[in-house]
């Protein structure tokens, strides 16, 4: 990237007026919404939904920015989890769920159609259902009508910079449910890395201290292809890959260890690789690939072995290169870690490239075009 771009995320002023909607404070909210969500969810009253025991499988059903909490509460549940814990982005539910089995729907606004339908769909077949989203909305009063459980969350911004506040609540819920054991400490611990990095992420700190300004640099005019080591960064490679499209207006690969290297790791050698031109000019593509590692201190010990092999084989065939490790002790404070980073780069990127992060003017289009 030019020193023109890192002068731009330098310059707090313009910083201001390229976020008009404030999408940088939405993710500086992070932290609170993790206190907030533990706080309401607690006192959402779960007694009725404890009361039937646990499920044989909790589905969550949800669409971009409200949907990936079901992957969260999958990450954060583990490999360990004694029931299943699937996530649908889709208007129906698989043919397998059942009465037996608990469906939560989350929808930011209340109003996501294929969340509605999947979630009318789960009350027709019997299922227990626990709705999450904005009080006095469609979602709202489906879970009313139904008797289920509802946790209401206040919007503190676009459903992509609602994570925290969205995901919390299912933590909270799986945890009254026996599915998971959840220390108390866990979520201010989560809440304090948060905060951490958003000390360090903050837009008056310059880039070559601040390391989401650093990293959005380091992919700019790349193609970045983001690979998690775990089911938990797996996570967060998906987080990026999607944040980056949303925020920056970006394309991006997302994939996890060990299976990109059955597939993704054969770009090396192709088109996108550095220096590795068809014509032999040697001028190498518009946008060769970056690949960025996600680490996880619970990676097996053959992943943690391809990822070494990874980025060397990267290295080696021109590509660039970040390796991004999370930090903490507990699934929550450890994706914690990478999400925020992950937030704060995207929306940076988006600013240096000149794009306001905040639209989505092609989903939009794109609703309006099937209404």
């Amino acid at each position: 990237m030019t020193l023109a771009a890192a002068e731009r995320l330098d310059d707090v002023a313009l910083l201001e007026t390229a976020d008009p909607s404030s999408i940088l404070r939405q993710v500086a909210s992070s932290a609170a919404q993790v206190r907030e969500a533990a706080r309401s969810a607690a006192e959402a009253g779960l007694d009725g939904l404890a009361a039937g025991g646990r499920p044989r499988a909790i589905v969550i059903t949800g669409m971009g920015g409200s949907g990936i909490a079901g992957e969260v509460l999958a990450a954060v549940a583990g490999p360990g989890c004694p029931v299943q814990v699937t996530t649908v982005h889709d208007y129906r539910l698989p043919g397998w769920v059942g009465a037996a089995d608990l469906v939560i729907a989350v929808s930011c606004s209340g109003a996501t159609e294929e969340t509605l339908s999947a979630a009318e769909e789960a009350v027709r077949r019997g299922c227990r259902l626990l709705g999450v989203g904005s009080q006095d909305s469609p979602l709202a009063r489906l879970a009313e009508q139904a008797s289920a459980a509802f946790i209401g969350v206040k919007p503190s911004g676009m459903p992509r910079s609602m994570l925290w506040g969205l995901s919390v609540p299912l933590v909270v819920a799986a945890s009254r449910l026996g599915v998971l054991d959840m220390p108390e400490e866990a979520y201010e611990s989560a809440a304090a890395e948060l905060e951490r990095l958003a000390h360090l992420c903050r837009p008056d700190s310059e880039a070559f201290v601040n390391p989401a300004k650093t990293l959005a640099l380091d992919l700019a005019g790349a193609l970045p292809m983001i690979w998690g080591t775990s089911p938990l960064t797996g996570v967060a490679a998906a987080r990026f890959a999607c944040q980056l499209h949303e925020n920056a207006k970006y394309p991006a690969i997302a994939g996890v260890l060990p299976e990109a290297n059955h597939n993704q790791v054969v770009a090396f050698d192709g088109a996108f690789a550095r220096g590795r031109d068809r014509d032999g000019d040697g001028a190498g593509p518009q946008a060769p690939l970056h690949l960025v590692t996600l680490a996880d201190v619970r990676e097996h010990q053959q992943v943690a072995r391809r990822r070494e092999a990874s980025v060397r084989l990267a290295a080696e065939r021109g590509a660039g290169v970040t390796e991004l490790v999370a930090a903490g002790d507990h699934p929550l404070e450890r994706l914690a870690s990478l999400v925020q980073l992950i937030d704060y780069a995207t929306v940076y990127l988006g600013i240096a490239l000149g794009y306001d992060p905040s639209p989505i003017a092609a989903i939009q289009e794109l609703k309006a075009s099937i209404a």
